[in-house]
Formats: structure tokens, C-alpha cells, sequence
């Protein structure tokens, strides 16, 4: 069942065209997300869509029946009611049912309705109906669904009868969007639903989401949040939409592949073009070829020649590189405590940094991650403990709120008053990579959007060319393509990282290891972002186990048994992810010993282009053999706990 059609939906704003000829279609359960650049116009068509905007030309199909929810991007709860009043208030028809079966019930009780049989069973019957209704709808569990939803918002019973008045505005953001998910619409419009959510919110949600009842519509800038939700991606890209099935993974697959297609087509079409223009300026002008070069020139003109792949969008292009290298020991933080006029956020924080390392810092919000980094860097929040850089650190600070931003400057000078020996050009050629050229540069830094600010601030970062970078959110206010610079220009980066980030691909993507702070300390995870999440699941499946061992070991001979079975089943599961790995090792062993003999080879060593890739391939092969390595050991003292 197709739930919404658009058709060749045209919109502009003046004489700007912000959609020409864009086409959606959804259909139901389907899970649909809206990609593409700042600006490009997808918070425009769902707002047509919603139809919250009109549209100049074009077709909207929407059954006419059709139920829809509409979160806009910084929309928010007025209300005068309090948190779990307002959440009730989508429940209106199941309250109003309720009202008549307790009237209902006060009837069957009479004893004039009771004595009269006629009376009673014409009672009883419209209380049968309606209770069946009632319950077939779930008028029996939408206080249970309220509790739920809230909790998975973040919003516990001690807060149910705040006033939603009092809220932040984060707060009234997040419980619209449980509004909605109450309200479960047929077609759900989310427009970035991710914004104001922690990590642990966003998982709860996407576990709500897969199962959720309806289409989805989504447009966010989250892209593990993507993968794991949608299953159709439309690019809105030129004042056009084109559609790629399957989650952002792989859109980003489909649409490299079709670019070289479409980059091979191109050159091809222009080869015929060049030969069709030559042909036709030769011979234009000789009595004997005019006709047939004027034939040429028709098809010149009638002919569609298609537009070169980039088009007109332009990707910000930059690379960050370290004046001289640190010492190997970078930072070490000893039972450090951080916080504001003496009162910690968090404390018992010791953490380690390497040369090399990429570190994120993840836990809840408010357990103080931001204020960790801001000690770091010399910020006067640090209460108690230690902060020791070592040799030859240089930092470059990204912080979240561009605070160090000056917002009565230009562009051009908010660089060159920090280089003032560095000449103009080349200020304008940095500025212009990070795309701001011509007249962009003159702008005021205070006029600038919030993706803007963020470009300005990784080209004074990248101007540093420290050695330790650390970054509060850097890929907040980023599109989704200069989320990808972004992080091919970290990948790269020859010296430190350490960051705090709710951008699960990007810690997937950057992360060699990941620390955990929380109000009893910190924990570190040898790994990224998926790893740390397999760690926990571990760590939690094991408590839970250790938990039914306790209960267990005073129960009944039955419950004994099946114990015994449970652990039984364990080890054979242990036994054969040992053999699994086993052979992995055995086949990284192989792939290292036929890389490391590729190096051994004089035409190879001897060629510098050659022998970097096979490098950086020998290093991931033999990080991955130790991360391996490291599992089977793991498992291994598992299974002896068993077998002792």
C-alpha cells in the first residue's frame, strides 16, 4: 500500500529554486531517509509534505485517511500541563471509552436496569462491544506504552508531574518526539529526531523504530542511526531526488559506483561532442561538407549532453599535518576530579595516551566528558588529581560551542590575525578548501551558520599543525559530506587523537580504543565503537549469569541440571569460537608472512610508492592478529573456568 506519492514537486523562494522535478514514494512500512548537503532542500519537502509549505508545481498523492506525525527539526512541547498530562492527552479516545464503560458498569449495576432482562442485555451488549474494542485497540496497556516510551526518553516517574513549562528546550524536544511515538501516525516524519539524544536514547530508539508499526520519513544526520533504521535512502542533490535501496552504508557503495559510471559515460559522450564540434568547425564553411556539418551541428544541439558527475556541488577538500613529532608517552591523568567552583562532575578519572592513539571518550550526558577535555587543555576545572603531557605535545583544541571564535571578525581575519606572517593568497587558498571563496571570506564570523562556524574553526585547527588533537563534538553542525572529509582527513593524520563524540560511525571509523567515563571512574576498551558495545554486552550477559549461578546454588537438584546443560552449552560455544579464531590467526599469519616477503623484494623496498600501502597493509594485519590474539585468550580462560 503506497502511502505517499510525490511527483515532480517544484519549490522557490524568490528567484531561488530550491526543488525542481523531485520524486519520493513510500510505501507501507517502509523506512525512508532523506540525505544530502546543507541547504539542499530536505527539510523543504518535508515540510510540503507535511503540508506545512505549498508547493509552485507538481503532485502530492496522500490517501485522504492517512494518519501523519510531523517532528520538525527545533520543535518543542507549550504546554501548561505536566510531563505525563500532556503525554495522556494523545490517549483522549481511550479515556473517553473508558468514562463509558464506567457508565456502562453503573448501569449494570442499577437494580431498575438489572431487574428489567430487555434493559439489561441491550446493557450488557453495548458493554461487550465496547470493552472488546477497547482492549483489541490497547486500551489496557497505553499507561503501560506511556511508562515505556518515557523511560526510553529519559523521563523517569519522579518527573511526571513536572510542568512541561519547566523543561529545556532539549527536554520539550525529545518529549514531542515520544509524543509521537504514541501517537504511532501511519506516516511518521522525523526531521532530525537524533538531535538532543545520548547514546543509550538513540539505541532504545532504534530498537523502537525497527518495530515500529508505520512508515517512516527521516531526515538526520546520524549515519549509524541510518543504518540501522532505514532501508531506502533518496539523495536530494541538485534540486533532485534519487533513490538507492538498502541502509547509508550502502547508498555510499551505490552511489561511488555510480559515479564511475557515470564519470566513465560522461568523458565518453564528451569525446563524441569534441569530434561532432570538430567535425562541424572544419567543414561549416566549404560549399561541398556545409550540409553535412549543419546536420552535425543539429544533432550538437538536439542532443541531451549529460552534466559532469560533480556538478555544481563542491566538497571541502583539507588534510591535517604536525609541525614535528611528540614523545611516545602523550598524557597521562591520575585520579583526577573535574568540575565547577569546587564542586566535581566526575571523579577517579585515570586514563593513558600513546603516540599513535585514537581515543574517544564516551559515557551518558552530564558525566562531565566536555569538562574533562576542558581541563585538559588548562581550563580551570580540574579539582584533584593529575595532568601530565608528555615531551614535545603541541594541542589543537576543537571546542563544541566555538567559544574561541570572534563573531565581529571576518572570515579572512578570524586566520590571518592568528598568521600574520602568512600572506593573503594563502590564507584565501586554505579558506577556499574548506569552501569559502570570493566574497565568502569577507563575511562576518557572527553571520555565519552553525556548519559554517564549523569550517572556519577545522581551518584554524588544521592551521596549528599540532600533534594532539582534541575535539568536543566535531562532527556537530557538519552535513553528512564534510562528516566524510572530515574523517578521511583524521584517518590520515599522522599524530594523536583523543574526542568526545555521540557520532557512533564516526568513533567507528576513527577510534582505536574507546574509554568509558562514568561516575565511579573510567574503563577502557581496546577497540571502536562496536567493540566496546560487544565488551559490554559480555560484561552484562556474565553478571547475569554469575547472578542465576548464586540463585541457583541453593535451588533444587532440577534447577542444578539445567544449569549444568546451560554451562555444557557454553563451552561447546567457546570451543567453537576458538576454532574459528584459530584459523583466522592462522590464515593473518599467512597474509603477514606474504606481505612481509612482498618487502623483502628489491624492486619493492626500493620503491617508495610501493612499499608504503604494503606497510600500512602489514600494520592493520598485525593489529588485527593482536586483537585476536587477545580474544582467544580471553575465551581460552573462560572455557578452563569450566573445565577446572
Amino acid at each position: 500500500m503506497i502511502v505517499l506519492q510525490v511527483n515532480n514537486i517544484q519549490k522557490s523562494f524568490g528567484a531561488e529554486e530550491i526543488l525542481a522535478s523531485a520524486k519520493l514514494e513510500v510505501q507501507h512500512r517502509d523506512r525512508v531517509a532523506l540525505v544530502g548537503r546543507n541547504g539542499a532542500g530536505k527539510s523543504t519537502l518535508l515540510k510540503i509534505i507535511a503540508g506545512e509549505l505549498s508547493y509552485d508545481s507538481g503532485e502530492l498523492i496522500i490517501p485522504k485517511d492517512l494518519s501523519i506525525g510531523y517532528l520538525e527539526q527545533h520543535s518543542g512541547i507549550d504546554s501548561k500541563l505536566s510531563v505525563w498530562d500532556e503525554m495522556i492527552t494523545v490517549f483522549e479516545h481511550f479515556r473517553g471509552q473508558e468514562a463509558q464503560l464506567r457508565k456502562l458498569e453503573m448501569q449494570m449495576a442499577d437494580p431498575d436496569i438489572y431487574g428489567d432482562p430487555v434493559q439489561n442485555s441491550k446493557v450488557m451488549a453495548e458493554y461487550d462491544a465496547l470493552q472488546h474494542a477497547f482492549k483489541d485497540a490497547g486500551g489496557y496497556q497505553y499507561e503501560a506504552d506511556t511508562r515505556a516510551v518515557l523511560h526510553g526518553m529519559k523521563f523517569y516517574p519522579e518527573d511526571y508531574d513536572k510542568p512541561v513549562a519547566s523543561l529545556s528546550g532539549g527536554q520539550k524536544t525529545r518529549l514531542m518526539l515520544a509524543k509521537h511515538l504514541l501517537a504511532k501516525p501511519q506516516l511518521l516524519i522525523l526531521d532530525e529526531p537524533t538531535n538532543h539524544l545520548d547514546i543509550e536514547t538513540l539505541r532504545w530508539l532504534e530498537s523502537y523504530l525497527k518495530s515500529y508499526p508505520g512508515a517512516l520519513l527521516i531526515v538526520s544526520h546520524d549515519r549509524y542511526f541510518l543504518d540501522q533504521v532505514v532501508t531506502i535512502v533518496y539523495e536530494v542533490s541538485r534540486r533532485r531526488t534519487k533513490k538507492f535501496t538498502g541502509n547509508y552504508s550502502r547508498y555510499l557503495a551505490e552511489k561511488a559506483k555510480q559515479y564511475e559510471l557515470d564519470r566513465k559515460q560522461f568523458d565518453k559522450q564528451q569525446e563524441e561532442k569534441a569530434k561532432l564540434e570538430d567535425f562541424v568547425q572544419r567543414n561549416i564553411v566549404r560549399a561541398s561538407t556545409t550540409k553535412l556539418a549543419q546536420s552535425r551541428r543539429k544533432v550538437l544541439e538536439k542532443t541531451d549532453w549529460m552534466d559532469a558527475p560533480e556538478g555544481d556541488e563542491k566538497s571541502a577538500r583539507f588534510g591535517f599535518t604536525i609541525a614535528r613529532q611528540s614523545g611516545n608517552d602523550v598524557l597521562v591523568v591520575n585520579d583526577a576530579a573535574v568540575g565547577y567552583e569546587g564542586k566535581p562532575v566526575t571523579q577517579d578519572v585515570s586514563l593513558k595516551l600513546y603516540r599513535g592513539d585514537s581515543l574517544a571518550l564516551v559515557g551518558p550526558n552530564g558525566v562531565g566528558k566536555s569538562t574533562l577535555l576542558k581541563a585538559l587543555v588548562g581550563d580551570d576545572t580540574l579539582l584533584n588529581g593529575s595532568v601530565q603531557f608528555g615531551t614535545g605535545v603541541k594541542i589543537g583544541y576543537y571546542e563544541q560551542e566555538q567559544a574561541n571564535l570572534a563573531g565581529n571578525k571576518t572570515v579572512l581575519n578570524e586566520l590571518w590575525d592568528d598568521y600574520p606572517q602568512t600572506p593573503e593568497k594563502d590564507i584565501r587558498t586554505i579558506l577556499g578548501s574548506f569552501l569559502f571563496t570570493g566574497d565568502d571570506v569577507l563575511k562576518s564570523v557572527a553571520s555565519l551558520s552553525g556548519g559554517e562556524k564549523a569550517r572556519v574553526a577545522l581551518a584554524k585547527l588544521m592551521m596549528q599543525k599540532a600533534n594532539v588533537l582534541i575535539l568536543d563534538e566535531p562532527t556537530n553542525h557538519l552535513d553528512l559530506d564534510s562528516k566524510e572529509v572530515l574523517e578521511a582527513a583524521l584517518i590520515d593524520y599522522p599524530g594523536t587523537l583523543l574526542f568526545v563524540s555521540h557520532d557512533r560511525y564516526f568513533m567507528n571509523r576513527i577510534a582505536t580504543k574507546v574509554v568509558e567515563l562514568s561516575p565511579e571512574g573510567t574503563e577502557e576498551f581496546l577497540g571502536d565503537y562496536d567493540y566496546y558495545l560487544e565488551k559490554k554486552q559480555e560484561a552484562a550477559e556474565l553478571l547475569a549469569l554469575e547472578e542465576e549461578t548464586m540463585q541457583t546454588a541453593t535451588a533444587p537438584a532440577a534447577t542444578s541440571r539445567r544449569l549444568d546443560k546451560e554451562q555444557q552449552k557454553r563451552e561447546r560455544q567457546l570451543s567453537r569460537q576458538l576454532t574459528a579464531i584459530e584459523a583466522e590467526i592462522e590464515e593473518l599469519d599467512s597474509q603477514i608472512a606474504a606481505v612481509e616477503l612482498q618487502l623483502c623484494e628489491p624492486e619493492v623496498f626500493q620503491d617508495h610508492e610501493r612499499v608504503l600501502p604494503l606497510q600500512q597493509e602489514l600494520e592493520q594485519l598485525k593489529t588485527t592478529h593482536d586483537e585476536q590474539t587477545e580474544r582467544w585468550v580471553e575465551l581460552q580462560e573462560e572455557l578452563e573456568q569450566f573445565t577446572d
